[in-house]
């Protein structure tokens, strides 16, 4: 499985995540995330890119959605977030699906909240 972008072969684990998280790019997020029917909102690449920032300058971290539920609560200035609000965005996990569209690695902690 993989993706072809320019021309250029973009190879994906058998689970879809990238094997080289440098071979990300917003055209490729767009095609991930239509692959799983979604269209890509600003709140959407709020988490994406907060995911993103995380895993590369914070050693490779990958927030679960708890943590993502506070880090968007701030960013978006609204205490009303909850995981639902972010299952709304991703709904096969906000965490783990939210990953996958980011780039990064597939994430091996059990459970999501």
């Amino acid at each position: 499985m993989g993706f072809t972008i320019d021309g250029r072969e973009i190879a994906t684990t058998a689970t879809g995540f990238l094997e080289t998280i440098e071979d990300w790019s917003t055209e490729l997020a767009e095609l991930i995330a239509a692959e799983d029917e979604l269209e890509l909102t600003e709140r959407h690449w709020d988490v994406l890119h907060y995911l993103r920032d995380e895993y590369v300058n914070n050693s490779g971290n990958q927030p679960n959605t708890r943590t993502l539920v506070k880090a968007m609560s701030k960013a978006w200035d609204d205490k009303s977030i909850n995981a639902k609000t972010l299952y709304d965005l991703f709904p096969g996990d906000p965490s783990k699906q939210g990953g996958r569209i980011a780039g990064l690695p597939e994430s091996r902690r059990k459970g999501g909240y």
